[in-house]
């Protein structure tokens, strides 16, 4: 949590309110059938209706998503020319952009639980969907396996308990699943079990979909009917963000509150093996890039300590190294929350926004594939934390978000 105090966010008579609030027990949030989802959700603009082209001179594939999260917008600003093109109403605190397999749309997913739908094709990107799956949420996909591209997306609740199934291009509700388990280790009923990080597999019809406190990975089959959990793959408790490795075959998912990474098999459908990283490891999702001496790699910054784990990625060509640390490298703060690189890029780029140091908050790291350390860290801003990496389409540019009252981006 950030420092409300210091930051003059808060008074110190705001913060005892703030306090004797939170101890105060909390009621039971109520549940969120189908048929109330269904009320909320608003097709603004019909498949028909849409352009069957696009419509813009410019290359809307070099667009980027800029979430706008205290305004509960997100911007739509053309990598090019550095010009926005669009602002989109999506909601309360907006937590992920997803792309649509073909990169037509955004699905975005807000902490309010609804999930707004934006065509990157009309000559103004255009709000065409919007539906209220969740009270609160955080996770988002559509569907990617041949013949079902785009069919459907998925939503995974923080609250209630569910993931909620709607028309991939209308966003209309089909279904809710409800995704209560006991603990995977100690078989203890929960009494609350939420959706964290959501991939589409490339190998079945089905989403890889984490379950938090439970501590299972689930296979969410969207070829059958209802849409149901098809396997519940025992891991590690408290499963947050994750994602692929360069083959996408294996999930790799932090069991944050563990201190450690998951793998996961998505294509046998078995968990791997699991491992210590360092204290609360958030890797977004991910980076993969070759390492000279140990070949495809994977890496995660952690909240809880200023570190870069770098690990084995490529259990074909490198088994000796595969699922184990490779590489741990110093970082300047603690506070790191995601990792970033491309291809085409000789760097690996890291933030560390939760840092307990006000200057580090605003410091960004650039790690050297080559060499194997840390080339550079600088502050990006005077002001405000920067946070999340995006590269432009060519791999010549990557822009940082400075998150603050009046925020900025960095290229």
């Amino acid at each position: 949590m950030p420092a409300f105090g210091r930051e003059g966010v808060l008074s110190a008579q705001e913060i005892k309110l703030m306090a004797a609030y939170v101890l105060q027990p909390a009621p039971q949030p109520p549940p969120r059938p189908l048929e109330e989802i269904k009320a909320s959700w608003k097709l603004v603009v019909p498949v028909a209706n849409r352009p069957k082209a696009p419509q813009t001179k410019r290359d809307w594939q070099n667009y980027f998503g800029v979430i706008l999260r205290d305004a509960g917008k997100v911007a739509i600003i053309d990598g090019a020319s550095k010009e926005r093109v669009g602002l989109i109403d999506t909601g309360f605190a907006v937590h992920i952009l997803r792309s649509s397999s073909t990169g037509r749309y955004f699905y975005a997913v807000g902490r309010d639980g609804r999930v707004t739908m934006i065509d990157l094709w009309p000559e103004t990107p255009t709000l065409v969907a919007q539906v209220q799956g969740c009270s609160d949420a955080r996770s988002v996909d559509s569907s990617k396996y041949k013949g079902y591209e785009d069919k459907l997306v998925i939503e995974g609740c923080y609250w209630p308990l569910q993931y909620v199934v709607m028309d991939g291009q209308t966003l209309e509700p089909k279904a809710v699943v409800d995704v209560k388990t006991p603990a995977y280790d100690t078989k203890e009923q929960l009494e609350e079990v939420r959706v964290a990080s959501i991939v589409a597999s490339p190998f079945a019809p089905q989403w890889v979909v984490s379950l938090k406190e439970s501590g299972h990975v689930a296979i969410v089959d969207y070829s059958k009917p209802g849409f149901p959990i098809v396997k519940k793959i025992p891991a590690e408790r408290f499963l947050h963000d994750g994602g692929w490795d360069h083959t996408k075959r294996y999930f790799m998912v932090a069991a944050n509150m563990r201190n450690q990474m998951v793998v996961v098999d998505a294509k046998s459908q078995k968990m791997v093996t699991k491992f210590d990283t360092g204290v609360r490891p958030h890797p977004g999702r991910g980076a993969n890039w070759l390492d000279p001496e140990f070949g495809w790699v994977n890496g995660t910054p952690h909240i809880g300590e200023g570190k870069l784990v770098v690990y084995g990625a490529d259990p074909v060509n490198k088994p000796q190294h595969a699922w184990k640390v490779v590489r741990e490298v110093k970082l300047p703060g603690t506070g790191g929350l995601f990792i970033k690189t491309h291809t085409r890029s000789p760097w690996v780029w890291l933030d560390s926004p939760l840092s307990n140091d006000p200057k580090s908050t605003r410091q960004v790291c650039a790690y050297s594939k080559k060499e194997g350390k840390i080339e550079k860290c600088w502050s990006v801003s005077e002001r405000g934390r920067a946070v999340h990496f995006e590269y432009d389409k060519s791999g010549s540019e990557v822009w940082v978000s400075v998150w603050d009252k009046q925020g900025e981006l960095i290229v």
